[in-house]
């Protein structure tokens, strides 16, 4: 299956439990190891979990091979890995904080002269 394909239907399994703020960028020129990455926001931990089981379920069904997923646990992120094509969906504030489609949509971090980090090393 083309990996336009296969982020349709991941599209589509998020837009069908209601999905919000999806994002889907092309990754192929930033690294080797996907090609696309989507990201999409739940209201709940009850829906973030359910997003991305509907979206696990719908590619299996086309014949997906699911490479892997991880945050079930918690539901504030899940990453479901399929290959090609990696699935984020996260909760509002994890979303904002880790604000990854930034990251991986070739914006570099800036911080005024002098001014300190929003994160320190423990």
């Amino acid at each position: 299956m083309e990996i336009q394909a296969i982020s349709k239907l991941a599209v589509e399994a998020l837009e069908d439990i209601k999905g919000k703020d999806i994002i889907e960028l092309d990754t192929s020129k930033l690294t080797s190891l996907f090609q696309r990455m989507i990201v999409a926001t739940g209201d709940s931990n009850r829906q973030v979990k359910a997003l991305a089981n509907n979206v696990q379920v719908t590619l299996k069904e086309a014949g997906v091979d699911i490479v892997g997923s991880e945050g079930h646990e918690s539901g504030e992120w899940v990453l479901v890995d399929a290959g090609d094509v990696v699935i984020h969906v996260m909760l509002p504030a994890v979303r904002d904080y880790y604000d990854i489609e930034a990251l991986w949509g070739g914006q570099k971090p800036s911080f005024a002269a002098g001014a300190a980090k929003p994160w320190s090393a423990v």
